[in-house]
């Protein structure tokens, strides 16, 4: 037997040995624009409360050649106007250290030395890989305009996956996102966040979502149980964040002020 037709049978059995990743799958047509935003905004509406919210919020931070530091916090946001504030209460170090966004603005506290800073939405949180919009409510409609990109299998589940780049005039932490949407249950299953260089920053897994009655929505509110980000530039970098302890009534009226936060270091 010649040499050539040796090596294409050798190749034509490592091929079926090892066939290669299977192709994604495609939908049968695209997604029109306006089905697209009817998406995102069922993805939204899925996770909105329509009044106020409470939870604590466990993140475990791994870094190269450092200790895993550990913070326990608690959240707060109010979806009528927007509100929000984070509060560490854990570890010693860090507990008093606050977030806090009113009429869009994000500003940080450390009671270490009394004094407010204003900070981007690309801050990351207590230094993890975590911002405020993670545990803030999803506004992707209203933030992102929607390209169609197929369906594509995670695992055992089949998303519709979707590219997303911000609209103009927005605080963004990120610009561009690529999401994976869970086709049956319309859960976020996995996020890849880019800089506006197309850089990859961040992935974002969410493999635990939750669900409870909020009494202001009269309905369900979905939320992650459990979200996973890895550093996509510092490779080594993740965090792991374990939402608990959820309360979805309403708030005191003042608690999303300077003065509360400030209190609390006390």
């Amino acid at each position: 037997m010649k040499k050539q037709t040796l090596a294409s049978l050798l190749a034509a059995f490592m091929l079926n040995l090892f066939p290669g990743p299977a192709p994604v799958r495609r939908a049968e047509a695209a997604l029109s624009s306006a089905q697209m935003v009817e998406l995102l905004k069922l993805v939204d509406d899925r996770q909105k409360n329509n009044g106020d919210w409470r939870a604590a919020a466990y993140l475990e931070q791994k870094e190269k050649d450092k200790v895993d530091t550990v913070y326990e916090t608690e959240y707060f946001r109010r979806s009528s106007d927007q509100k929000f504030m984070i509060l560490f209460t854990k570890p010693k170090s860090s507990a008093g250290q606050g977030y806090l966004r009113i009429d869009k603005n994000l500003w940080f506290y450390d009671p270490s030395v009394g004094k407010w800073e204003r900070r981007t939405e690309r801050e990351r949180i207590g230094g993890t890989n975590s911002r405020r919009s993670d545990f803030d409510e999803s506004r992707l409609a209203d933030e992102y305009d929607p390209s169609d990109e197929g369906d594509d299998k995670l695992g055992a589940y089949t998303a519709q996956k979707l590219l997303l780049n911000g609209k103009p005039g927005q605080d963004l932490a990120f610009p561009v996102i690529r999401i994976w949407i869970d086709k049956d249950t319309k859960n976020v299953l996995k996020r890849q966040e880019y800089a506006l260089s197309g850089r990859l920053l961040r992935t974002s897994y969410y493999p635990k979502w939750k669900k409870i009655y909020s009494p202001s929505k009269k309905g369900d509110t979905w939320y992650p149980e459990e979200i996973r980000f890895y550093d996509e530039v510092e490779k080594a970098n993740q965090t792991l964040v374990l939402i608990k302890s959820v309360d979805p009534n309403p708030l005191p009226q003042n608690l999303f002020t300077k003065a509360w936060l400030e209190s609390k270091s006390r």
